[in-house]
């Protein structure tokens, strides 16, 4: 089955091919950290983690980098404020990012390069630059020359010209044109910095994904994918300083770009103070759920959030965990593998929004499936299907116990007492045992080789 993907290099859907399908490459800008990760930033880890499950299926080998941006000056200013390094800054908000995306079911890159561990290789590329007259120095600071580059605004659809003159940068008699973009600046006593040619200094940010690109995946990858926000300037730059650096080779076959978050239908942002923390949430909804309510839009298309759609998204996850809970009897053979319609609809330029429905399809299957064949096959395209997507891989009750604390001593001898009610023809005890644990959403179930119990949702 073909994967098609949109490219935003060529603004089209294309054909997904690796260059080699064993060692198909892909990239995702991940985390500056100096701050608790919100919704946004959750949304691309989610999404190309399905991307990656995805390509993970289809082909043998998969190398997947997502790195941490660990030298930044929002970190400096944090760490300032706090009279800490900057790795105080970056190890702690690292581990709350970890914390955060392993909550929403997102697993761990293949590689997770920092930029601080890579600085002998951003000084290099920019020593190529240079000496390919490409970039120049002035005044400490190193500088990308945009116009050197005549591709430059194809990945954003942007004139060269225009962008030149109506640059929205900082205005500083150092650079040649106003477009040029730093590659290397200087530090101050206060700033963290490294010994250099030019100065004693900081990498400029978008060259600390040009540069661990290629030393952990090569001149030239299959994916590349990010936030639509990345877009201009940062992938832009990215591709600018790449392909110069490595004497015009292709830097990236397949652009993916996910859209933007927004809360209650307005924009997400301080200003509003409506940016919504992950932490926060996992406070109110299980990880999957969030996971869930993050992927019910199509990844390209905007996203907007709410406490509604959030309450959806665990009713729906209810839907789909009750099906294998009356499944529970059912011994799977081998490992599951997912169902057909759902590896068709991801195929699909990633279309989560029809797998889940897809999925729903397969919930309708299982819940009307009687033979034992019939059963377990509705089992296993649940379980496979649901480990595509990141969801399904709990356990029924343990989903539905989620939040609630459960003393299930307390529970049996209750059933013991409901037992021995009925036993002495108490039905009255009896009854008001069952209604004690309905209302603490336990279900009471009775059958011929005895009584269970259950939580329900």
């Amino acid at each position: 089955m073909s994967l098609t993907l949109h490219n935003t290099y060529s603004g089209k859907r294309e054909t997904f091919e690796p260059a080699d399908p064993k060692r198909v490459t892909v990239y995702v800008c991940g985390p500056t950290v100096y701050n608790h990760a919100h919704i946004g930033n959750a949304r691309p880890a989610v999404a190309f983690d399905v991307l990656v499950r995805l390509l993970r299926h289809l082909y043998p080998g998969v190398v997947y980098a997502r790195n941490i941006t660990d030298v930044d000056d929002k970190i400096n200013a944090a760490a300032l404020k706090e009279g800490v390094p900057i790795g105080t800054i970056t190890d702690r908000y690292t581990a709350i990012y970890h914390q955060d995306m392993g909550a929403l079911g997102v697993l761990p890159p293949d590689v997770e390069p920092k930029a601080t561990d890579h600085i002998d290789e951003m000084k290099k590329m920019i020593k190529r630059l240079i000496e390919k007259g490409h970039a120049y120095e002035a005044d400490g600071h190193v500088l990308f020359n945009v116009p050197s580059y005549s591709d430059y605004g194809r990945l954003s659809k942007r004139d060269q010209d225009e962008i030149i003159a109506g640059a929205r940068v900082e205005v500083a008699p150092y650079k040649q044109n106003a477009s040029d973009f730093v590659l290397w600046k200087p530090s101050t006593a206060e700033q963290p910095g490294w010994e250099s040619p030019w100065s004693h200094g900081r990498p400029g940010w978008h060259l600390e994904c040009s540069a661990m690109i290629e030393r952990h995946l090569g001149q030239t990858i299959d994916i590349h994918a990010g936030g639509q926000d990345l877009v201009f300037p940062h992938h832009e730059n990215e591709i600018a300083q790449s392909v110069c650096a490595h004497n015009g080779t292709p830097f990236v076959r397949y652009w993916v770009h996910n859209g933007f978050v927004n809360i209650e239908e307005e924009k997400m942002s301080k200003s509003l103070g409506n940016v919504t923390l992950v932490c926060d949430l996992l406070d109110q909804a299980p990880g999957e759920a969030i996971r869930y309510a993050l992927l019910a839009a199509h990844y390209r298309q905007p996203l907007s959030w709410s406490t509604d759609g959030l309450a959806l998204a665990k009713r729906n996850l209810d839907r789909l965990y009750e099906a294998l809970r009356l499944l529970g009897d059912v011994e799977l053979d081998e490992i599951p593998t997912p169902a057909p319609s759902v590896i068709e609809a991801l195929c699909d330029d990633l279309n989560t929004p029809q797998a889940m429905a897809e999925m729903a399809a397969l919930v309708r299957r299982a819940n009307t499936a009687t033979d034992d064949m019939a059963r377990r096959k509705a089992k296993a395209d649940l379980i496979g299907s649901g480990m595509l997507l990141g969801i399904l891989q709990q356990d029924p009750d343990a989903w539905f116990s989620q939040g609630r604390e459960v003393d299930e001593a307390e529970i049996d001898q209750m059933v013991e007492a409901r037992n021995a009610a009925r036993a002495a023809k108490n039905f009255a005890e009896s009854d008001r045992i069952r209604d004690e644990l309905a209302a603490r959403g336990i279900v009471i179930e009775d059958k011929p080789e005895g009584t269970t119990w259950r939580v329900t949702s």
